[in-house]
């Protein structure tokens, strides 16, 4: 089931998409703090978003810039600022189509439908988990937070995702080692632990502390 992510701050345009999608067989959900645009569409993982360009705090163009930041995700702007700046500007930006408004709910449907087509196969598999507002993205294996895209080496990545897809849970040594290293081989546990300590401080100078905790004796969680 597609799943497509509405940035729109008209309640009412926002649920007769919403509607007109989930009667195309679409899981469709709208944006609802338009502060945190981007940690919402990580959240929702869709494989489309609809943007309008008018929009409380910070503007469509914005939130494009942010999403593009962690995701390949097919964009549409929907916008009654349908000038051709507004246009170019949006395509600019990365968006993938332009919609003006008014517009037949049959035509929008037919464009995003179009675009799903034209982007995924059946196999197309998005994986974006996010935890405190950073955001991880297996595809590309990159981390973003606040805006800023975070430099990972590829084990703190490992250690990162097996954490974060394990949020709430601790994470023994053992499962973090066979995670990184899938080896019969003997690794020295100091290896974990420095890459633990180095992933560690690399999230506090962006602002992360304590986004890894110890469980002295079991493992690591993120906090």
């Amino acid at each position: 089931m597609y799943r497509l992510f509405v940035v729109e701050d008209d309640p009412g345009i926002a649920a007769a998409i919403i509607t007109q999608a989930e009667q195309w067989g679409m899981s469709a959900r709208a944006a609802q703090n338009f502060r945190h645009v981007a940690e919402e569409f990580a959240e929702f993982s869709p494989h489309i978003a609809l943007l309008d360009i008018s929009l409380p705090c910070y503007d469509g163009y914005y939130w494009c810039g942010e999403i593009r930041k962690i995701s390949k995700t097919p964009i549409i702007f929907i916008s009654s600022a349908s000038d051709n700046m507004n246009i170019i500007m949006a395509m600019n930006m990365g968006a993938d189509d332009f919609i003006a408004k008014p517009f037949d709910q049959s035509v929008l449907m037919a464009k995003i439908n179009a675009l799903l087509r034209r982007t995924y196969d059946f196999a197309a598999n998005i994986s974006v988990v996010t935890h405190r507002g950073a955001i991880l993205n297996s595809a590309d294996g990159t981390l973003v937070y606040n805006g800023e895209q975070i430099p990972l080496s590829k084990n703190e990545f490992k250690i990162l995702l097996c954490l974060m897809e394990n949020r709430g849970r601790v994470v023994s040594r053992e499962k973090l080692m066979e995670r990184l290293w899938k080896t019969d081989e003997f690794i020295d546990e100091n290896t974990l632990t420095v890459n633990v300590n180095r992933l560690r401080k690399r999230l506090e100078a962006v602002g992360l502390s304590d986004f890894i905790v110890t469980k002295h004796g079991v493992g690591y969680t993120v906090g």
